[in-house]
């Protein structure tokens, strides 16, 4: 078994941010656990990691209930080895008026977006701490700045930024390095390319952040020396006007 341990939570299709980012850690060593709300696709990647000679587990989690989350990290620390690294990356985009929004969709926003990093973020400290390690929350555009049409995803991932930076101010003293990453436009990945195939020709090649990229730029944050640590790392494409 590895010596040391990966939990995502958030992960979709095998062809997405979660997915990529599973993929790389365990390429790297790490027995992944591969957590969401979807088993069959959850078992689907961690058996594709597997074939390549990876070790993955999928645990199916819905990172805004409590008892789901605290469960999931009771998993992870019964298996062989160490947390080294554990990334929170669930969070869909909310668009709509502020006008027009019921309180329940908001509230729905903030939970996915904040809520459940707080308690991801709670349950990795408990098990992290005082061995140390890599906590990393996926963030957006919308972490740094509001945009019309987009209150409650602003409101969400403002917050989670918030909350990030709050922990890593709280626990780097004590070995832990909390990160940040801003992803600064479309993902290509399964969600775009198969529900706005007009959107992705239109910004032609090399118009989407590609996966493994990103999924680079984590596993950076993962490797940087404790007298050398970023909290946040932004990344968009050569297109991108920003």
């Amino acid at each position: 078994m590895a010596s040391n341990k990966a939990v995502v939570i958030g992960v979709g299709p095998e062809r997405g941010l979660g997915g990529a980012l599973c993929k790389q850690f365990a390429a790297e060593g790490l027995h992944v656990f591969v957590a969401g709300r979807t088993a069959e696709s959850l078992e689907l990647l961690a058996a594709a990691i597997r074939e390549l000679g990876g070790e993955a587990t999928a645990v199916v989690a819905d990172t805004t209930d409590e008892a789901a989350v605290v469960a999931l990290f009771d998993q992870v620390v019964e298996a062989p080895g160490e947390i080294a690294l554990a990334v929170y990356n669930a969070g869909n985009n909310t668009p709509g008026r502020i006008v027009d929004m019921d309180t329940e969709y908001f509230e729905r926003a903030w939970r996915v977006g904040c809520f459940g990093g707080f308690l991801f973020g709670r349950e990795a400290v408990k098990r992290m701490l005082p061995r140390g390690g890599t906590l990393i929350f996926t963030g957006a555009s919308a972490s740094l700045r509001g945009r019309a049409g987009f209150g409650a995803f602003s409101a969400a991932k403002g917050a989670l930024r918030n909350l990030a930076q709050a922990m890593a101010k709280e626990y780097g003293e004590e070995g832990l390095h909390v990160a940040h990453v801003v992803i600064d436009g479309g993902i290509a990945g399964d969600k775009i390319i198969n529900r706005f195939p007009d959107m992705v020709k239109a910004r032609g090649e090399g118009g989407l952040i590609n996966l493994e990229g990103l999924a680079a730029a984590y596993w950076f944050l993962h490797q940087q020396p404790r007298d050398g640590w970023s909290f946040e790392v932004d990344l968009r494409t050569s297109k991108e006007n920003w």
